[in-house]
């Protein structure tokens, strides 16, 4: 009976460090999102792209930082950067509004043209899938602890960066991760 006992226990434990191993596997490639006017998107449709995902608020103190991510948007897209918003009410009620407001005010007053998710919960149980997986990957520094984190994927669909909300998207780290990754010289 002992050795029964022990046997169950090691194939219990081996059996969480499979699921463990489980959530690391794959890349970002395997998600999807639904567009800010309600069409799918596939995180696929960027392969070989390199992708800057950042959890966006629109009453946020950090909210100016939509400028530069549409600087940095312009300055890169034609070299192969993505950089996608995800609005999220999850910190402080910032983002409250619906979906159509979101985006009237992303575009009325930043004048946003990169691509912007609906609005989704970036952290705990009722995260995207998404940002499941970067917790699961990049661990503690890939959690979202505020509006405006920002998370690198390069063209294969990995994890390569994260950078907290007080990083502005133009900072010379983040261009360098992103021209790193473009294969860029810079």
């Amino acid at each position: 009976m002992r050795l029964l006992t022990l046997t169950l226990i090691s194939a219990t434990a081996i059996a969480a460090a499979g699921a463990v191993k489980a959530a690391d596997v794959g890349n970002a490639h395997q998600f999807s999102f639904t567009s800010i006017d309600g069409k799918p998107m596939s995180m696929a449709d960027f392969k070989g792209k390199t992708v800057l995902v950042v959890n966006t608020a629109s009453q946020c103190g950090f909210t100016p930082q939509y400028s530069a991510l549409e600087a940095v948007y312009k300055k890169y897209k034609d070299k192969g950067l993505v950089v996608l918003g995800v609005p999220s009410n999850d910190f402080g009620g910032q983002e409250p509004g619906s979906n159509a407001e979101i985006k009237k005010f992303c575009e009325g007053n930043y004048d946003v043209d990169f691509p912007l998710t609906t609005k989704y919960d970036v952290k705990g149980d009722e995260a995207h899938p998404f940002y499941k997986w970067a917790a699961a990957t990049g661990g503690d520094a890939a959690v979202p602890k505020w509006n405006f984190h920002k998370l690198l994927i390069d063209a294969n669909g990995n994890l390569i960066a994260e950078f907290p909300t007080k990083t502005k998207p133009d900072a010379p780290d983040v261009e360098k991760a992103i021209e790193t990754s473009l294969g860029a010289k810079g």
